[in-house]
């Protein structure tokens, strides 16, 4: 007997029918069913836009918040396809020096290199050691970078210095072997020429100078020999004028205005996101048309928004892209203190669902914890993936290290935080006017996760595997699948949730293991699972003290092992 299909026993249900239910479902609420494999995970394409006129190869970007993103978040988002919008929690001139030191950096050198004037003291090296981990600088006659290059510092120069208040002009290396960065050179060129220079002279630093003299970089035999053994970044984001990519963020004050022309006409900025915790409101309104009249090749990205309704009317105002969120971040109060906001899984469904009718793509900006969430962001709506905590505590990220019982810290903090509003944030809540300033964030610190080129990386494979068990050769088709009824999903209850994860295993974390082992425990993405005994008055057996690596991203079956005998 011939089979047919009965549709009205088909698993699952269409997204229309989970996200029209008067229920506000976060990520983790619900579950894509799988769909058939028909390729292999290096086919899928994960090229989106981000704004109108500007697509990403990695759908990545980072949050404009002072503890994420500055120049160096920035540089390393975009050298690794995807791209960086620096905060506005500060002057405008230093925001613009961030956006230019972006723009103008040549991939491959050191994005801040450590710059000291020659009056500064073994002292002020040793501190600055301390906080940034540099164990040599650069002497130029302005302390910056740009400066006219006086000699190096390292450690062969200070090592049997006992008198601190020795100024660096006394101990530096003159004789430095330097390269001539010429305007015929390439940066391609140039990072060639300087890596076989390394290579020859075996010594750590070689400074860039252009033809005054001047340092304009600083290429590092760690940079490099970190670049050897690293996954190829692949194509940068780059812009028209074969720069690299950089956003940044703006308010809605008058004064803001002279802040947009600043960061075009100065940092040649390639697009601003009005930084507003709700976004539909006259104010941004009257910004975004002003945008767009007064620099109209500028792209403006507007936010944040939870509804097709507020994206309607900035839409129409001339927002190029919309950021979708609201108190959904880890770090963001603001619906538990102002009771609105949006659940981020159907505000994604339905903004995107909006967006899509309406040409505008839309950034999902909060809740973004995992691989997982970021592939349920962009199969429900989303073009691109806003992160912030995800990305707080790496290398890139602004702010210094610190060690807290043991466990290499940064800081972080939500822009709603009254740490945060005081310094200048509170305008994106509207109520720099206030007497009374009302807490819609935390603060905090968050443990050291290396570099973000790492993360991104991982994750954007992590994201393909994902798409690949879904079915999806791209966020198009993804897109499509949704709409179509094509994509199946369903709601998950507690007890579901807690299935999905690790569960049944006794989980320790990395910062609690012996210094022996603390060196194989940085990658954040790695747990360590130690299997218990089911009677827990019975000493561990001998494979008990063998902590499991997983790599969160490669095959489970792939697992080192280091014997201790100190976990218990």
């Amino acid at each position: 007997m011939p089979f047919t299909f009965d549709e009205s026993i088909m698993d699952g249900f269409p997204a229309s029918k989970v996200f029209n239910q008067g229920t506000s479902f976060t990520y983790d609420d619900v579950i894509f069913l799988p769909r058939h494999i028909h390729f292999g995970a290096h086919d899928v394409d994960l090229t989106s836009k981000v704004t109108r006129n500007i697509s990403l190869r990695t759908p990545l970007v980072s949050s404009p918040m002072d503890t994420v993103t500055e120049a160096s978040m920035a540089v390393a988002m975009a050298e690794v396809g995807g791209m960086g919008f620096i905060h506005y929690n500060n002057t405008v001139e230093e925001q613009v020096q961030h956006v230019k030191r972006a723009k103008n950096h040549t991939p491959g050198f050191v994005v801040e290199p450590a710059v000291m004037g020659k009056d500064r003291t073994v002292l002020d090296l040793f501190d600055l050691k301390e906080r940034k981990g540099y164990g040599s600088v650069c002497v130029t006659d302005t302390g910056e970078m740009g400066g006219k290059l006086l000699g190096v510092v390292s450690s062969r120069d200070y090592d049997f210095v006992t008198d601190g208040m020795t100024t660096l002009d006394e101990i530096m290396t003159t004789d430095v072997v330097t390269i001539t960065a010429g305007s015929a050179a390439s940066p391609a060129e140039i990072k060639t020429i300087a890596l076989e220079k390394l290579k020859s002279q075996k010594f750590g630093k070689l400074p860039i100078i252009d033809g005054e003299g001047n340092l304009v970089a600083l290429a590092t035999r760690s940079m490099f020999k970190a670049s050897l053994g690293a996954p190829a970044t692949g194509a940068p984001s780059v812009a028209p004028d074969g720069r690299l990519l950089v956003g940044a963020a703006v308010g809605t004050r008058p004064q803001d205005r002279e802040r947009v022309k600043a960061l075009r006409d100065e940092g040649h900025v390639d697009v601003v996101v009005l930084d507003s915790s709700q976004g539909d409101s006259v104010y941004q309104i009257e910004m975004v048309q002003h945008i767009k009249r007064e620099h109209p090749g500028l792209d403006v990205i507007c936010g944040n928004v939870v509804t097709s309704e507020q994206m309607v009317r900035l839409v129409s105002a001339g927002a190029d892209g919309l950021r979708v969120g609201m108190g959904s971040g880890s770090i963001c109060t603001t619906q538990e203190v102002c009771a609105v906001g949006r659940g981020q899984a159907t505000a994604v469904y339905h903004t995107g669902r909006m967006g899509l009718s309406l040409g505008v793509p839309i950034i999902a900006d909060g809740g973004i914890r995992s691989s997982g969430t970021i592939v349920k962001a962009l199969a429900l709506g989303a073009n691109a993936v806003m992160c912030g905590s995800m990305f707080a505590g790496t290398e890139e990220a602004p702010g210094d290290f610190q060690t807290i019982d043991g466990v290499r810290v940064k800081r972080y903090r939500g822009m709603g935080s009254l740490e945060a509003q005081a310094k200048n944030s509170s305008t994106r809540y509207y109520g720099e006017s206030q007497k009374l300033v009302i807490a819609q964030g935390v603060s905090g610190t968050v443990k050291a996760k290396g570099s973000v080129k790492s993360i991104v990386q991982h994750t954007a494979q992590a994201i393909k595997h994902g798409f690949q068990d879904a079915g999806s050769r791209n966020i198009t088709e993804a897109h499509d699948a949704l709409h179509s009824g094509a994509q199946r999903l369903e709601v998950r209850t507690g007890a579901s949730i807690s299935e999905g994860g690790v569960h049944d295993m006794y989980v320790v974390a990395a910062d609690t293991l012996p210094s022996s082992l603390s060196a194989q425990c940085l990658d954040p993405r790695r747990i360590v699972i130690i299997i218990l005994p089911s009677n827990p008055t019975q000493r561990p057996p001998p494979t008990a003290h063998r902590p499991h690596y997983v790599d969160m991203f490669r095959s489970p079956h792939r697992r080192r092992h280091t014997y201790t005998n100190k976990l218990y």
